[in-house]
């Protein structure tokens, strides 16, 4: 089961950048064109949510099925932190990334509540861009591409 839910947290991680990547591009390119918040941009930011918030399943799934899980029994918080490998698996990644789903979270909600397009625009860029960096700075690197 462990191999199946991290190659699936592995995949689907590219489908959450890439939606996460259009959501912020075409909020910033229509906040800049004054454009009029449409429909399409409604589901845009929508579909970054839902995927974003698929991944943390997957990843809490993951995290907990996953053998590092153990260390935490076994070693110690004080040991995991003396890691970088296993403070990168057991704590930075999932606590950067829930904090980058929350943020993705309270960007859709805030920006429902707005009624002028350029406002809708401003709080999903800047919301979902501050998300889309933590994302980046915690992607193990060397294991994912």
């Amino acid at each position: 089961m462990y191999n199946m839910v991290k190659m699936l947290h592995s995949s689907w991680a590219y489908l959450v950048l890439l939606v996460l990547v259009i959501a912020v591009v075409n909020s910033i390119v229509k906040k800049v064109g004054k454009k009029e918040y449409k429909a399409k941009d409604f589901r845009i930011a929508l579909f970054a949510l839902i995927v974003s918030h698929i991944q943390l399943l997957l990843g809490l799934i993951l995290y907990f099925v996953s053998p590092r899980f153990s260390l935490f029994s076994q070693s110690g918080m004080g040991e995991i932190m003396k890691s970088s490998v296993d403070r990168l698996y057991l704590v930075e990644h999932p606590l950067v990334n829930i904090i980058a789903i929350v943020l993705i979270t309270i960007g859709y909600s805030k920006h429902k509540k707005k009624l002028i397009s350029d406002a809708k625009f401003k709080t999903i860029s800047v919301f979902y861009t501050l998300a889309l960096i933590l994302f980046l700075s915690r992607i193990p690197w060397n294991t994912w591409i």
